[in-house]
């Protein structure tokens, strides 16, 4: 597929020391890639376990428009059945697989990823794949911290790449139409915001366990500190590495990119952030799992606005976001919505109103922006806004007291102890 892109050669990128991902001090000339003989965007998937292939099989099925080349994971299991799921489609035995993310990112004839990969490993490949030319389809949350996030922002900007995040509620027309009516002040002037997410996680700690066969579990690891092998749950270690704030933030962050996300468009807040954060969480104390299971904090805007992120049981409507407003309110969830008053939710949006980006198939939009190199539905300063709140949120909680943010400036004011928080340490030889 002919496309803008900035060339970085194979060897350029395969030479970057394991996982180096500084930018060059002189940014490449962009040309345009290679085409494709029949003309489609040419994609390879990096994580291929139960979100990955979820995605892939969504590309799988836009024949029109894409064609996937090469899988990559550091399963052998998740490797081989993607590799089968894509000869299966297309009645061959031609996709490559990888063990190695930089070996599928150097190739010069793939213009575009799907990465589905644990929140400790999204940075790394990002950066490295825009610096290479590669537009992307990643997976929210963002980043596990907001200098990572800001970090992957600055360098799809700097390449000049498409990028969307795997928040498809936006594609979702209850979600769309509920962002409308409060953007055009059916509810009259919002005042507070209430986002349910999922509370819950993982307590114990399990046994060191023999890792399976044909996980490379060094690898896994990357950037985040070294531990053993342990079994977890039932499902090692795919699932249960959410409960481990080495990897991930737990529900709170893993849902952040999504309720979040929708009550941030709604405010037509995509673009900042709170000022004041202050709230309480309950961290399991003893073995491995220290993620929050239940949390609940309160953000400050600038203008105003008052938005409390909780656990779904702490807040009267549950999961979804709801605003309130002084002439009613609108709740949205998936698969279910309610307005006071009940006949809001059937007003239209008329012509001289506010209409927000629409799209009815995520991942069609992320084609569609390749091709036309528009911006998506959810773009990655949109990711970053609303990850970074469920950040925030757990700095506060892990601190115990009131934080004070800089939206403009992104850092703390006047606050060392919180600063340090915005990144973790990675692990030689990985580094951003």
């Amino acid at each position: 597929m002919g496309m803008t892109r900035r060339h970085v050669s194979r060897r350029q990128v395969l030479g970057a020391a394991a996982g180096a991902v500084a930018f060059p001090y002189i940014v490449p000339s962009s040309v345009f890639g290679a085409a494709a003989p029949s003309g489609k965007i040419t994609m390879g998937c990096i994580g291929v376990g139960s979100q990955g292939s979820g995605n892939m099989n969504g590309f799988l099925d836009k024949e029109d428009d894409a064609r996937i080349l090469a899988v990559c994971d550091v399963d052998k299991g998740h490797r081989d059945a993607a590799k089968r799921r894509v000869d299966e489609k297309y009645g061959n035995s031609d996709c490559a697989t990888y063990h190695d993310f930089r070996e599928l990112i150097a190739r010069d004839d793939i213009d575009a990823l799907s990465l589905a990969l644990p929140d400790h490993w999204h940075s790394i490949p990002v950066i490295m794949a825009a610096r290479a030319g590669k537009d992307m389809y990643g997976e929210k949350p963002l980043a596990r911290t907001i200098h990572e996030g800001k970090m992957m922002v600055e360098a799809v900007h700097r390449y000049d790449r498409i990028w969307q995040t795997g928040s498809w509620q936006r594609s979702q027309e209850n979600f769309h139409h509920a962002c409308e009516l409060v953007r055009n002040g059916r509810i009259g002037k919002v005042t507070r915001v209430e986002v349910g997410l999922p509370s819950g996680g993982a307590t114990g700690n399990p046994p060191v366990s023999p890792v399976p066969e044909g996980l490379d579990w060094d690898f896994w690891l990357g950037p985040a500190p070294w531990r053993p092998f342990t079994k977890y749950g039932g499902n090692a270690p795919h699932w249960d590495w959410r409960w481990i704030m080495d990897y991930s933030g737990g529900q709170l962050t893993d849902w952040a990119g999504h309720h979040i996300d929708i009550a941030h468009w709604g405010l037509g807040l995509e673009d900042t952030g709170p000022v004041e954060i202050e709230g309480e969480g309950v961290f399991p104390k003893d073995g491995i799992y220290d993620v929050p299971t239940e949390y609940k904090f309160t953000c400050k805007y600038a203008n105003g606005v008052e938005m409390i992120v909780a656990s779904d049981r702490l807040v009267p409507k549950g999961m979804g976001a709801v605003w309130y407003g002084d002439k009613g309110w609108i709740h949205v969830d998936r698969g279910r919505q309610a307005t006071n008053p009940p006949e809001l939710w059937n007003e239209k949006i008329g012509p001289g109103e506010m209409r927000l980006y629409e799209s009815r198939d995520h991942q069609q939009n992320f084609l569609d922006c390749v091709k036309t190199r528009k911006k998506t539905i959810t773009p990655i300063e949109v990711a970053y806004r609303s990850i970074s709140v469920g950040h925030l949120g757990e700095i506060a909680m892990l601190l115990g007291r009131k934080i004070h943010w800089d939206p403009d400036k992104q850092v703390f004011v006047n606050d060392d102890a919180a600063n340090r928080m915005l990144s973790r340490p990675m692990r030689a030889p990985w580094h951003l």
